[in-house]
């Protein structure tokens, strides 16, 4: 065009390219939705090449939450949109045979058609985080202004070093904001003044109250307890999808639970300077959802199931990221995962 700035017009183009590009991968995940709500993938744009995973297993599509499913989402869906990498997922509650599901779905999309799709479903909800799946956060729903969007790249080392802080009982490892706030299946976690923090049936009045004060501690004061010792490591991490403009990094990690780990110390939990761990060997395949907003961790919606210790993922020989890592935990021995005998 005559007179025009070619540089200008250039990024414009490039603008609506990644909008557009946008926009059909969030519509191809609504229809995805709405072919489990109507019990069918029959108008899906399946790639023959598909690979689909429920709970971690490859299944054939149709099968699972296409049979299980008795209501879509309704109020609570948390969409993440990564037009690089071709990626849209959200978390949302559904019904599965009339009973509320917290199921998180993940696409890849290819030349218009569907080649990855995984479910990770949460079908066990506690009365009292159901009240929390009613609507998202606004923050998560929301665009962050330009001036506190982070690199794609930098967000991902920052979703990374959260179970950089676990894996090593130091919350000071993950640059989380304050008043960062974690749920769990609805659960929040984290600056939880209500007392209901974690699951407390046939819990002992002495853990009980220490549960609860470490339930309205900051994400970073809690991990610093040493409470997470019990998690062996977290791998594969699987961060998935980064949503720039919303902030939002989506991830499927496996929390390895070696079961080694039964009494460890804690510290600055007033009133208890132990603690007592009764499961294991076990993963939780989990999915993680982190806000970043300005370099920080400001929220953290988190969902999963158990499954066997060092179960596959479905997606190990796709993603090659694997169990092969050395994780050190104070009190334990060094562990390797997935290099025969361990020592």
């Amino acid at each position: 065009m005559p007179g025009s700035d070619s540089a200008t017009l250039g990024t414009g183009d490039r603008a609506q390219e990644a909008a557009d590009r946008r926009r059909q991968l969030e519509e191809t995940l609504d229809r995805w939705f709405a072919a489990l709500a109507h019990n069918t993938a029959e108008g899906l744009p399946i790639a023959d090449s598909i690979r689909f995973t429920e709970q971690a297993a490859a299944i054939p599509v149709g099968d699972g939450l296409f049979i299980s499913t008795t209501e879509g989402p309704t109020g609570f869906k948390i969409v993440a949109t990564d037009e690089t990498a071709g990626q849209v997922g959200a978390i949302a509650m559904m019904k599965m045979w009339d009973r509320p599901a917290l199921v998180t779905v993940r696409l890849k999309i290819v030349d218009g058609k569907i080649t990855e799709a995984e479910h990770v479903i949460a079908p066990q909800l506690l009365p009292h985080g159901l009240a929390n799946l009613e609507v998202p956060r606004p923050a998560l729903l929301a665009d962050l202004p330009e001036s506190e969007r982070t690199p794609r790249e930098a967000m991902l080392r920052i979703a990374s070093s959260y179970f950089d802080a676990i894996e090593q009982d130091d919350g000071d490892l993950c640059p989380f904001d304050d008043g960062c706030v974690r749920r769990e299946n609805g659960m929040q976690t984290t600056l939880n003044q209500s007392g209901q923090a974690f699951p407390m049936e046939n819990v002992e009045p002495e853990r009980a109250a220490a549960m609860a004060r470490m339930g309205a501690m900051t994400c970073r004061d809690q991990l610093n307890t040493g409470l997470m010792q019990y998690i062996t490591m977290i791998r594969p991490r699987r961060l998935q999808i980064v949503d720039e403009r919303r902030g939002l990094v989506l991830g499927f990690p496996r929390f390895v639970h070696r079961g080694d780990n039964r009494r460890y110390p804690l510290t600055g939990v007033e009133g208890i300077d132990e603690f007592a761990m009764e499961f294991g060997p076990m993963d939780l395949q989990a999915s993680e959802l982190f806000r970043i907003r300005a370099g920080k961790v400001t929220d953290i919606e988190a969902t999963g199931f158990l499954n066997a210790y060092l179960a596959p993922t479905g997606w190990d020989d796709v993603y090659p990221e694997t169990y092969d890592y050395e994780v050190t935990h104070p009190g334990t021995k060094p562990y390797r995962a997935g290099k025969g005998p361990c020592v």
